[in-house]
């Protein structure tokens, strides 16, 4: 296992150019996944109900098995989400997510981190599809409130993400961030010291929305969402949140960016290596079809 220390950029976008493909070609020749770490067992879930509070969209928001799983619906009236109580410096971020089922063209799904005042994104974004298409997994990072500065990339999923939760993690902390699929890493970026502006390094809030994306979500604003199909309804569950919690009166934060110690959770071996690199490579090019480069994409810098 190599440490991968690839260097961050931030101000390419990465435009979608894959062809169309039949959710039922893409999943007839599924392989299973190759072994790998199960990061979502190393943690405790949450309580949805304790640790999250509305964002929007309150009536369409429901919590079931006492605040463990929580269903956001989007409708004609309003999407839902919800928004973390806590901030948090870095982390592991996860949840177990089904996605709506139907034709969902213009249906914005988004699990993703934030800070308002500098504009840093991390984001896993899921794009809804029309009779032609599978529903698109889309990361963002965005750095300093400019789309200019940010990347952006987008593929398709290995299955079928509305017959079953899924995992969907984010791994931050001082050495890299990796967007996660079922355990499996499908993006990283590295911190270097080169380029300390363009890596998140303030206190971020954890997100998890439904909204009407119509003018941009599928085939760039081609197909709008058709509320006959409304309600549209995602469900969260399993969810994980473990890092650094922002304390607003603490004059030094002991699990800070700038200070990492050997007690901070999320920045163990298991957390810097991405385990079985190449035959993760492999494997994802052959069930995932990428609209960018179908491999576990690295950001480098100085492009």
């Amino acid at each position: 296992m190599a440490v991968l220390q690839e260097i961050v950029v931030l101000g390419l976008l990465v435009l979608c150019m894959a062809a169309s493909v039949s959710a039922h070609s893409r999943h007839s020749h599924y392989t299973p996944p190759p072994n790998v770490i199960r990061l979502t067992d190393v943690f405790s879930r949450v309580s949805i109900g304790r640790e999250y509070s509305t964002f929007f969209g309150g009536s369409n928001t429901k919590l079931l098995n006492n605040g463990s799983v929580a269903n956001l619906a989007l409708d004609k009236s309003s999407g839902s989400g919800l928004a973390s109580r806590n901030k948090y410096y870095y982390g592991f971020f996860s949840a177990a997510i089904k996605l709506p089922s139907g034709l969902s063209p213009g249906v914005v799904v988004a699990f993703y981190i934030i800070t308002r005042t500098t504009m840093m994104r991390l984001i896993s974004s899921f794009l809804g599809h029309d009779q032609r298409n599978d529903w698109v997994l889309q990361t963002n990072v965005y750095a300093n409130g400019s789309t200019g500065t940010g990347r952006e990339e987008k593929f398709y999923l290995w299955f079928d993400p509305t017959e079953q939760h899924h995992h969907y993690s984010i791994i931050w902390n001082s050495h890299h961030v990796v967007f996660l699929v079922d355990n499996i890493p499908v993006r990283e970026f590295g911190h270097s010291s080169s380029y300390p502006s363009v890596y998140p390094s303030k206190p971020m809030s954890l997100y998890a929305t439904i909204w009407d994306g119509s003018q941009w979500a599928t085939h760039g604003g081609k197909y709008p969402v058709n509320y006959k199909y409304a309600p549209f309804v995602v469900s969260f569950a399993e969810m994980e949140m473990t890092g650094c919690v922002f304390n607003q009166t603490a004059i030094v934060t002991s699990c800070s960016m700038a200070n990492p110690s050997s007690l901070d959770p999320v920045d163990g071996p298991e957390f810097v290596r991405l385990s079985k690199r190449t035959k993760l490579r492999q494997w994802i090019g052959q069930e995932g079809s990428s609209c960018s480069t179908p491999t576990v994409t690295i950001d480098q810098g100085s492009r």
